[in-house]
């Protein structure tokens, strides 16, 4: 597997599918299925029916997993890929493509 470029906590944008265009932080990255899930992006809803522990029933929304593919880091409001280079200290960090801004610290 390669290196994670997309960790949580990261500021991303929807690129494809019915959220397109949203942005929203990484809750939970799954790096060994290669997947993310993104605070208010691909929500989806459950029906549930009355039980004891939740008498009134009703409707679950919760965010589903969706491919890193479909996800962009965001800098300055534009998406970007993003690149590794070493630090000043040796240490690996993540650059963006576009503007050359670090990612990490």
């Amino acid at each position: 597997m390669a290196a994670a470029k997309i960790k949580k906590g990261d500021q991303v944008i929807v690129l494809s599918g019915k959220d397109k265009g949203r942005t929203g932080e990484v809750v939970k990255a799954m790096p060994k299925d290669g997947k993310v899930v993104v605070s208010g992006v691909n929500v989806h809803v459950r029906h549930v029916k009355p039980s004891q522990t939740n008498p009134q029933g009703g409707l679950d929304r919760s965010e589903a997993p969706m491919h890193v593919s479909k996800v962009a880091h965001v800098v300055d409001g534009k998406p970007t890929r993003v690149r590794f280079e070493t630090g000043k200290d040796g240490k690996k960090v993540r650059v963006a493509v576009k503007t050359g801004k670090k990612i990490d610290g």
